[in-house]
């Protein structure tokens, strides 16, 4: 496939479409959900922006990652949640409130936090006399792509509430469909390094997943919130929206090579993700039994 093709048109929709069935979801009064429960949003988003950006830079020594893979692994670990991580969270008896919004709200602050991160992670891994540029028109091509179709998912859901119900679930299997194009394509694109880095970027990222999902769950339940609630910290920030982290990867850096991460990402969490369903499924239903008992 053309690489021009796959930068400017399949990349930029799938992202579009994976945000639009976002906001075909939301309403204003998901927002408002941080007043009713700061507790649970400010542990959620500082897990999952400081603690995970902090657990990925120890994989990437751990693992001794050659300097692109290690800037498109550090890129993957500032993304936002992925849309999947409710669908996941409503199979596992979670808290999908929770989710609606800490995606929301992570997917905002990521148009700050993924620049930081990426021209940190330059700086330090490709040289430290390494000047990197604010990239402000590409930040605003991908700031439309990510916002403006959530905004526009919000509109339709308030002006026409059942239809966007309806069309929601649709354009969610669409996005998971586009998602997995996007990572099939991106993986064959990037064959060659793959090959090469294989062993080493997938151990990293099942390290990661494992590793997210583990942390997600054990901070909130050590700071006392429900269990509910640590399920859905858990899955939020063990699934990534690993299609904007390919979009950065490529769009911004322009590099198939920090791309592959997140492409091999985006497959591990899927497989991850059902088995840390069932886990929780069975954690679920023994509360409950002990709760009856």
């Amino acid at each position: 496939m053309d690489p021009t093709f796959l930068h400017t048109v399949l990349l930029p929709t799938a992202v579009g479409v994976i945000m639009l069935g976002l906001g075909l979801a939301l309403t204003p009064a998901d927002f408002a959900r941080v007043v009713r429960f700061p507790r649970a949003v400010v542990v959620g988003l500082l897990v999952q922006t400081i603690v995970l950006v902090v657990v990925a830079f120890a994989i990437v020594q751990l693992f001794d990652l050659p300097p692109m893979l290690a800037v498109g692994f550090m890129l993957l670990a500032a993304s936002p949640g992925g849309a999947m991580a409710s669908l996941f969270s409503h199979l596992a008896h979670g808290d999908v409130a929770l989710n609606i919004t800490l995606t929301a709200i992570n997917s905002v602050l990521a148009l700050a936090w993924l620049p930081l991160v990426m021209n940190w992670s330059l700086v330090h891994f490709l040289g430290t006399e390494l000047h990197v540029p604010a990239p402000t028109r590409k930040l605003m091509e991908v700031a439309t792509v990510i916002i403006l179709p959530v905004l526009i998912g919000m509109s339709v859901r308030h002006a026409w509430p059942a239809p966007a119900l309806r069309t929601a679930g649709t354009v969610r299997i669409t996005s998971v469909l586009l998602l997995a194009i996007v990572v099939a394509i991106a993986l064959a694109t990037s064959g060659e390094t793959l090959l090469q880095y294989f062993g080493t970027v997938g151990l990293a990222c099942i390290t990661l997943n494992l590793v997210s999902l583990a942390i997600g769950y054990a901070i909130p339940r050590v700071l006392g919130l429900p269990v509910a609630q640590a399920t859905s910290i858990s899955l939020e920030i063990g699934i990534h929206n690993a299609a904007v982290a390919i979009f950065v990867a490529m769009k911004l850096l322009d590099s198939d090579v920090a791309s592959v991460p997140a492409a091999l990402y985006g497959l591990v969490m899927i497989a991850t993700a059902g088995i840390a369903v069932s886990w929780f499924r069975r954690r679920h239903s023994h509360n409950v039994a002990t709760v009856l008992e």
